[in-house]
């Protein structure tokens, strides 16, 4: 736990500060699963330690509990008299090809007939497996690919090392941290109860990491709109991931909705955005024009394989991420097991969300400082090369009973009552709390 904490520390550039980790047990996983989500919970609580140190001259405690932690992870919601639906299509996971094994990522209706494109429409994973199983690995995740579609073959971390893409990730730093050019003088309009009051999140993120970060960001007060394509939807992940924010949709291909577009812009604080590398600036909006059009603009985005590299525009997602860069296969090998064998839960995904929003904070203490934004890149790639450089936790397990005895809050959403775990995290003296429930996307105005 202390090494990987030191560890993010360091990349961040901030003190190692001591905190306080409580309860035990971890998560089954061949990797330091519940370490590094502490750790990158932990680095989310210091920089608002930090913000409120340079903001008042008190440096407030941090407690992180570890049981807390894990099933936060998971997931925080649980629904009283109705049900989250599925996180995944009927067809998306793991299949045998005639030399090794194949992920296949098909949530997404598109990416689905992508797949569908090179392989055939399937009903069921058992016609898929027919299928797949024809095909050499290589060939079949390049296929996808070309088709639009996202799916990593199963590599192990020695392979991964010798890839060009994992060259290239893993000599990239955890955070790029980008020092912005304009100045921008606002006085800080938190307080120590919300350190983050008065500030402007645009969300432009999906399914997990981003909206894992604008969560937690809302949670301190801020003021988080998500904007999402018309027809885009994920309800499995919505009841988790939309807690605290307004959502609105705009089409970014129609002249209207770019003005509605641009002027959320131009009042941001915030852009969080987890399109791949080069889709915004496709749009018109890439990085020289986000910070042309909001002077002192913080900037934190990711993407699945990398910002260096031939993959830094490929599409991709957590339970790919774990397929390419070696997880799964060490789990395989771990379990000795006969398939691939992932984390326990998305865990590239939740942590790589908590590092975005710690650097977002800490870019927000140095504008508040001398007036200059800045931008931060992140990768689920990167932030798997950090856990497998940990290597293997070790702790009691977990037990299903333990989530009983961690208390919950209840939550009116728009599905019907459901109770919401209690923060993982304590600062001394700020709460994290939301005051909007989880709402349907698209279901607010786009404004702020």
């Amino acid at each position: 736990m202390t090494d990987l904490l030191t560890s993010i520390q360091a990349e961040l550039g901030m003190p190692h500060t001591p905190i306080a980790f409580t309860s035990s047990g971890a998560l089954p996983s061949a990797f330091a699963v519940t370490d590094l989500a502490c750790a990158s919970i932990a680095a989310a609580g210091q920089a608002v330690s930090e913000l409120l140190h340079q903001q008042t001259g008190r440096l407030p405690g941090l407690e992180v509990d570890r049981r807390l932690a894990s099933f936060w992870f998971s997931g925080s919601i649980r629904p009283v008299g109705w049900k989250v639906p599925p996180l995944w299509d009927p067809i998306a996971g793991d299949y045998a090809t005639k030399d090794g094994w194949i992920r296949l990522h098909t949530n997404a209706p598109h990416h689905r007939a992508a797949a569908e494109s090179v392989l055939g429409a399937c009903a069921d994973r058992k016609a898929m497996a027919s299928k797949v199983v024809r095909w050499a690995k290589s060939d079949l995740e390049q296929a996808v690919v070309d088709a639009g579609g996202c799916a990593a073959q199963m590599r192990s971390w020695e392979q991964w090392q010798a890839h060009p893409q994992g060259l290239a990730v893993n000599a990239e730093p955890l955070v790029q941290f980008t020092t912005g050019n304009h100045r921008h003088s606002t006085a800080w309009q938190g307080s120590v109860a919300q350190p983050l009051a008065g500030i402007k999140v645009l969300d432009l993120t999906r399914v997990l990491a981003g909206p894992v970060a604008s969560r937690f960001l809302a949670g301190l007060g801020a003021n988080v709109l998500r904007i999402d394509p018309p027809t885009w939807n994920e309800p499995g992940v919505v009841p988790e991931m939309t807690l605290g924010k307004r959502c609105a949709r705009l089409d970014l291909h129609d002249k209207t909705a770019r003005e509605v577009f641009e002027s959320l812009l131009k009042d941001a604080d915030i852009v969080l955005h987890g399109y791949r590398a080069d889709a915004l600036e496709r749009l018109g909006y890439g990085a020289a024009e986000r910070h042309r059009r909001i002077p002192g603009l913080i900037d934190v985005c990711l993407n699945a394989y990398g910002w260096s590299g031939p993959w830094q525009n490929r599409r991709g997602f957590d339970s790919l991420v774990q397929m390419s860069s070696g997880i799964a296969h060490a789990g395989m090998i771990s379990q000795q097991a006969d398939k691939p064998a992932p984390l326990p839960l998305q865990a590239l995904d939740h942590a790589t969300g908590y590092l975005m929003a710690a650097s977002a904070i800490k870019l927000l203490a140095g504008r508040l400082n001398n007036g200059q934004g800045g931008s931060a890149r992140l990768s689920l790639a990167r932030t798997a090369k950090l856990l497998i450089d940990q290597g293997r936790g070790s702790d009691e397990p977990l037990r299903a009973e333990d989530e009983q005895d961690q208390g919950m809050l209840v939550e009116q959403t728009p599905w019907g009552p459901a109770h919401r775990l209690h923060v993982p995290l304590k600062i001394t003296g700020t709460p994290v709390q939301w005051t909007l429930a989880a709402s349907e996307l698209g279901s607010h105005r786009a404004q702020w």
